[in-house]
């Protein structure tokens, strides 16, 4: 029995505390550009059929319930009740959180009330360069004030995390722009956008790579599946080795997020450079069932203490249950399996179990 008493989930996002219909919670179970196939939901995916299967007994329901029967139970508790006991039912012990997705979703201090568990903040950058944006008026005061604002966030974030490779792509030019290539840029987008606007000049995305990596932070890189549309062959981490290679030795780890289906190569990175992990958490989230499989190929790769679990969830606590519950399940069975034909000895399965689940996450972080 492998064991994983202390659980990191180290990429994650609050949860959203309003009634939702069938049809929204539907959409938050999986993104997608448009309803799913005549005759099917959304449930009918791995993610869906996972919710199913771990959710509906933390709510006092039969495995593998009907949706309309665990939507049902959940509007009887009420969305206070129902975060609570799937918060904690999941079993993690701490969570870092990304709060820089729009929307009414809870922050570190709710989600570690609602879970009695630890919550931290992670601080995304576009987000952060856009708030600065909306408050700066000229090129000169927004440079100086994004340059303050981030390592304003340094003092107290655990992590920045980015996701320019779903604005832009991974295939950004790996050195750090040059002062006068930056004010260019800037003032550029400045003058073009509105209040609110995203960010996805290739200039100040690096810019803020560089800034992000000088703070000494742990720096997370969105790679892999994201965003609906998404051009997925343009997040694909192995086009981030040169900038990988560019930031050796400077004393930031970066942490690979995601990653499904690349994660052999998020693997292979985190083998090469001593500064870079893996995030073996959403890839199996998507894979549902088959995430023992997933697991495997990460852990063929990959040193053990370079692996991080995460859950990825967003929106619907069950997500964060979900990706807790795969990933003990997964850990164990391959492991486990590992164990008993001899290749490991039951020791060093647990210790590496502990590892992942959440050593790894806590000296990254520096949790401790």
């Amino acid at each position: 029995m492998i064991e994983t008493p202390s659980l990191v989930d180290q990429y994650c996002h609050g949860v959203l505390t309003t009634e939702l219909g069938l049809g929204t919670f539907e959409a938050q179970l999986s993104r997608t550009e448009g309803p799913p196939a005549p005759g099917t939901t959304l449930f009918d995916t791995q993610t869906g059929f996972a919710v199913r299967r771990w959710c509906p007994p933390l709510l006092g329901l039969e495995p593998h319930c009907p949706p309309a029967r665990y939507l049902a139970r959940r509007r009887e508790l009420g969305v206070p009740d129902a975060v609570r006991r799937l918060l904690r039912g999941s079993g993690i012990t701490t969570y870092l959180v990304d709060t820089g997705l729009p929307g009414d979703l809870t922050g570190p201090a709710e989600m570690a009330s609602a879970s009695t568990a630890e919550a931290r903040e992670i601080v995304r950058l576009e987000l952060l360069a856009e708030q600065v944006a909306d408050t700066s008026g000229t090129v000169e005061s927004f440079l100086a004030n994004l340059a303050e604002s981030v390592h304003g966030a340094a003092a107290n974030a655990v992590a920045f995390t980015s996701v320019a490779g779903v604005r832009h792509g991974l295939a950004l030019a790996p050195e750090p722009p040059g002062p006068g290539e930056v004010r260019g840029a800037a003032g550029r987008w400045l003058a073009a956008r509105r209040v609110g606007g995203e960010l996805s000049d290739p200039v100040l995305l690096r810019h803020l790579l560089w800034i992000a990596v000088a703070s000494g932070r742990p720096l997370q890189l969105h790679a892999g599946l994201g965003e609906p549309g998404l051009r997925i062959d343009r997040t694909d981490p192995v086009l981030l080795t040169d900038f990988v290679r560019a930031t050796a030795g400077l004393g930031t780890d970066l942490v690979l997020l995601h990653g499904y289906p690349y994660h052999r190569h998020a693997a292979h990175l985190a083998g090469v450079f001593p500064h870079v992990y893996a995030d073996s958490g959403a890839a199996l989230v998507r894979t549902g069932a088959r995430a023992a499989t997933v697991l495997a190929e990460i852990l063929e790769l990959a040193p053990f203490g370079k692996i991080l679990f995460s859950s990825g969830a967003q929106g619907l606590p069950e997500l964060h249950v979900v990706g807790a519950r795969l990933f003990r399940e997964a850990l164990g069975r391959v492991l486990g399996s590992w164990v008993a034909e001899g290749a490991w000895s039951l020791e060093d399965a647990q210790r590496v179990a502990g590892l992942i689940a959440a050593g790894n996450a806590r000296r990254v972080y520096e949790l401790e």
